[in-house]
């Protein structure tokens, strides 16, 4: 055989192996549909762009100490700038305490608190890392300060152990309150290097500069034999506290709740008012919602919010002997345009004995607040929350803020009120308080048989007469019962209060005589002068 026909018949010989083996290996084994049909190697790897430095600071450095752990979770997952800048904004507006401001004060004095943290505590680090640094960027300045900047000798106050040592450099910071803390919060920051870098105690002791010197720097017990200094070293035998705060488990909580980020008020209501939830729990809290106007100048009207809920939906806790229930209330004012013109949140309190709690639960637990807002169409988003079950409701109510005219008689809205009374100094500053006048509304307009109706009104630009020096105005009160005309009573204007071009009606009353059933009150207003007529309208139920 020639070599050049060998050569052809070996090529062809493996080519026909060839495809045995390609045929061979091609056949499905019985583990085969247990192996990936594609290499998962060769599949684009998923990587997210790792974040811009910017966003990074704000992230790690600018709000470590505020972010909270959902925040912080949010902002991660987010994958455009366009969406970390809306949350930044967004971040900043929760904790903004005036939103009727351009200027965000929270954001600014935060910045302003990082600035001071560097300038005074850093000591080899940044002043932001430090202890100090970090509890004033989160906490604020606190309400005052016990300074110990060279140590030295110490006597020990009596809730300390009493007795004379000699100590590291120290400082005892206090707070007032701190929301998630608690009230009268006192931190000890100790610099046992003497490196200017202050660190929060765990204990009383650690500033002891004597601690581990035998027979030295000991507590009036110790020198008495009552107790070992070996004993307070290993912390054994320490359960006498004076202090409740001084015990090692309330010390350790503070310290705890301290790492936290400080509480955004009623975030989670923010979220259902603006859209972020549309659930509510199935169990929802039922309210009463009004809103009431006065003038309080020409360009300004105040708006008077009033929140009204049965004392039966809420729980009632044990509390310090008493029964206590808590509302958490929380309102966004957002003008037309969508501009937010103003925000509320705040807390009711109800407490009662456990002897009064039957009756308590019978009535109803009332909210107001007032804002000045200018003339114009608005919208304002209402959450209650009951602290106890967590039931929440929301309302949703449209309004409009009317623009008075400073020639024209017009009125205020009409109150029907459930106390109705002359304001003393503890009305200072207080909800309730119009004029000078203390005026709860009766938002469901129900009143006991024998309970007084209050009626209250500002007339706006009535003339006065000259010759009487009594306003020009005539003003009737009409009362009907099932469409029926049953009283009707001028007003003599005895009592009236005279502030500018506004009158006051403040009337009580009486039920004593009256059937059971539903009324209509009618106030009209005439103007003896221009021929002018506004004429106001309230109902109300009298019950058994």
């Amino acid at each position: 055989m020639s070599t050049v026909k060998f050569i052809r018949n070996f090529a062809l010989t493996i080519l026909v192996l060839g495809f045995g083996m390609s045929t061979a290996f091609s056949q499905p084994t019985k583990n085969d549909k247990d192996k990936p049909s594609v290499d998962p190697t060769t599949n684009p790897r998923n990587v997210k762009p790792e974040l811009k430095e910017a966003y990074k600071r704000w992230l790690t450095t600018d709000v470590a100490y505020i972010i909270t752990k959902d925040e912080r979770r949010a902002f991660q997952a987010l994958t455009t700038d366009e969406e970390r800048e809306n949350f930044i904004e967004n971040f900043w507006r929760r904790r903004d305490p005036n939103p009727d401001t351009e200027e965000n004060e929270y954001r600014e004095e935060y910045y302003e608190r990082i600035a001071y943290a560097n300038e005074h505590y850093s000591s080899g680090i940044p002043g932001w890392k430090t202890d100090r640094g970090r509890i004033y960027i989160a906490w604020g300045k606190p309400d005052s300060i016990e300074s110990h900047p060279s140590g030295g000798a110490y006597d020990r106050p009596s809730y300390e152990g009493g007795g004379s040592t000699s100590t590291y450099p120290f400082e005892i910071w206090f707070y007032r309150h701190l929301d998630g803390v608690g009230d009268g919060i006192e931190i000890e920051f100790v610099d046992p290097t003497g490196s200017g870098e202050y660190r929060i105690a765990r204990d009383a002791h650690e500033k002891d500069a004597l601690k581990y010197t035998p027979n030295s720097g000991l507590t009036t017990a110790e020198q008495l034999g009552l107790s070992s200094k070996a004993d307070r070293i290993a912390g054994i035998n320490q359960n006498h506290f004076q202090r409740e705060q001084d015990s090692p488990f309330r010390r350790m909580e503070i310290i705890t709740s301290l790492q936290r980020p400080p509480s955004v008020r009623f975030g989670d209501l923010m979220g259902i008012a603006g859209g972020d939830s549309g659930i509510l729990d199935n169990n929802p809290l039922e309210f009463d919602l009004r809103i009431d106007f006065f003038r309080q100048s020409d360009d300004r009207v105040i708006a008077a919010f009033t929140v009204q809920t049965d004392n039966k939906q809420l729980q009632f806790d044990e509390l310090g002997g008493l029964k206590q229930a808590k509302m958490n209330i929380f309102g966004r004012i957002t003008a037309v345009s969508g501009k937010r013109s103003g925000i509320f949140e705040d807390s009711v309190t109800t407490s009662a004995t456990t002897s009064e709690l039957a009756d308590l639960r019978d009535k109803k637990s009332v909210y107001q607040k007032a804002v000045a807002l200018t003339p114009g169409t608005y919208k304002v988003d209402v959450v209650v929350r009951d602290v106890g079950t967590g039931n929440r409701g929301i309302r949703n109510i449209g309004f409009t803020v009317p623009r008075y005219d400073e020639k024209k008689l017009s009125t205020s809205s009409l109150v029907l009120a459930s106390r109705l009374r002359s304001t003393t100094e503890s009305d200072i500053g207080g909800q309730f308080v119009i004029g000078n006048a203390k005026v709860v509304p009766n938002l469901a307009g129900e009143y006991k048989k024998g309970q007084e109706v209050g009626i209250y009104l500002q007339v706006y630009n009535a003339g006065i007469d000259q010759t009487t020096l009594r306003p020009a105005v005539d003003v009737e009160y009409v009362l009907s019962k099932d469409g029926k005309e049953i009283l009707r009573q001028p007003e003599d204007w005895s009592g009236l209060s005279d502030s500018g071009q506004r009158l006051t009606l403040a009337r009580l009353l009486p039920t004593d005589a009256m059937p059971l059933g539903e009324y209509e009150i009618k106030v009209i207003t005439k103007d003896r002068v221009g021929g002018q007529v506004v004429e106001n309208k309230g109902k109300f139920t009298i019950l058994q």
